[in-house]
């Protein structure tokens, strides 16, 4: 028998439209291993969410390759150190494994090839990040002229189907219990919220894909209503690879009416892994400089207003609802991801990679690319993004937007308030007397935001 292959998972956790399984399997037996590297990553491991996430994915990836005559090798360490040690006990020389853009993972990357024949397949997005170049062979740094040529190279492949049998080794090696990771929450079980929400799993994917199916038509307009929900909800099945960007892609692009929107959102994604591949930095640096001088609130009183806003206690209910939401069930609606982020950075004056680590431990769909190019756009930091000056109101994008159903579901003191009152409750005077007043006004807050961007020029 030839030498058993590595499978080396991450975010790719799928049979289905797989090009490293594809591949692993015409070399011969395939061992897949998972390995929970918290180590590589450093400050960027993965958040609270996220693991929920994580442990649910994995043992529904382990019952699909167990259907298949396989099964999943669990591991815990750093990625180099740990497939090391398996191709030693296996006699394993080749690694096959999807390429990934984070900064971490290329490191990561680097060090296995180091050590073992590692071979990085694309697979996770319309097309590999940084082939999408300029007419002088660079990189976009704008998402528009991206868009306009990525379009140009689409659609992506048609996707694979899930092989009929995976060929094990003579001998599986050992694996952890995925209960010995300690993932899911217990003290206290803040994730009630989440399994009422989300199916992970290659199985829930495509479940959630085949609902949008119904209604890719309408995504232009129903995505900013929160009240109605005309998003996906595919990110975090998008994130963790349970499905392939091109398997999205092939199932509504004939969907017509406004479906183009969609797809554009989904070619951000591939945006965001171009920006992340010239800045790898992105989460913690200005992708500008402009604002490097701009003088963030900082002390006990913001520290306050940042605590305010992570418990969704704002008195500004469009707000407030959001980050509830966020917090239940790990996910928050995208309008309102807009209008929360905004809050925090221009009504609090607060850093917005404060809110980027917020969201990296509190969502689901948690990604490093897409996180950090939409606090930096909201920001007005990033390469391409929306100017400082232009400051969401709040109190104006709510009912605009028709969020008053939103508002109730998820801040129950204000549930009894009819009408337009629900947006603010505070000015039309029937604030109740368990939800807090408005913790800064939005013309303050404004005309601070305006004179720290001017004292930062």
């Amino acid at each position: 028998m030839t030498d058993p292959v590595l499978l080396w998972l991450r975010r790719d956790l799928r049979l289905a439209d797989q090009p490293a399984l594809l591949a692993a399997i015409e070399d011969g037996a395939v061992i897949p291993v998972y390995i929970l590297d918290d180590d590589t990553p450093k400050h960027y491991a993965m958040g609270g969410a996220s693991r929920w996430w994580l442990h649910h994915t994995l043992e529904s990836l382990d019952a699909s390759l167990r259907a298949k005559g396989s099964r999943l090798i669990l591991r815990r360490g750093e990625s180099a150190d740990e497939l090391a040690k398996l191709a030693e006990e296996t006699g394993a020389k080749r690694v096959h494994a999807i390429r990934h853009f984070e900064p971490w993972w290329r490191n990561a990357e680097r060090a296995v090839a180091k050590r073992l024949d590692l071979e990085c397949h694309d697979g996770n997005y319309l097309a590999p990040p940084g082939s999408v170049t300029t007419g002088s062979g660079g990189q976009y740094k704008i998402f528009t002229p991206f868009w306009r040529a990525l379009k140009a190279t689409l659609p992506p492949p048609e996707p694979t189907r899930v092989p009929a049998h995976i060929p094990a080794p003579a001998h599986w090696p050992k694996s952890d219990s995925l209960a010995d990771w300690d993932l899911l929450p217990t003290k206290p079980d803040w994730s009630t919220g989440f399994g009422k929400e989300w199916t992970p799993g290659e199985k829930g994917a495509h479940k959630r894909l085949k609902a949008f199916e119904e209604h890719a038509d309408r995504y232009d307009e129903t995505r900013n209503l929160p009240s109605v929900e005309g998003s996906s909800r595919l990110s975090p099945h998008l994130h963790f690879g349970e499905v392939s960007a091109a398997q999205v892609w092939h199932a509504v692009a004939d969907a017509g009416g406004s479906v183009d929107v969609f797809l554009s959102e989904i070619g951000w994604r591939d945006y965001a892994q171009t920006v992340i591949g010239q800045y790898p930095d992105y989460g913690t640096k200005n992708g500008r400089d402009a604002l490097d001088t701009l003088a963030w609130r900082t002390g006990k009183a913001a520290d306050a207003d940042l605590e305010a806003w992570q418990q969704g206690r704002t008195g500004y209910p469009i707000v407030d609802a959001g980050m509830r939401q966020l917090w239940t069930t790990g996910w928050m609606h995208n309008r309102v991801r807009m209008i929360t982020a905004s809050f925090l950075i221009k009504h609090l004056l607060i850093d917005w990679r404060k809110g980027e680590r917020w969201f990296w431990d509190c969502l689901v769909d948690a990604d490093y690319g897409s996180n950090s190019v939409n606090w930096q756009w909201t920001a007005g930091t990033g390469i391409d993004a929306n100017m400082f000056v232009r400051i969401m109101a709040p109190l104006v994008q709510s009912p605009k937007f028709d969020a008053g159903a939103y508002i109730r579901e998820w801040v129950p003191e204000l549930a009894d308030i009819t009408g337009e009152a629900i947006h603010d409750p505070e000015e039309a005077g029937c604030r109740p007397r368990g939800y807090p007043a408005k913790i800064i006004g939005h013309r303050e807050a404004r005309e601070r935001a305006l004179e720290a961007a001017r004292q930062a020029r």
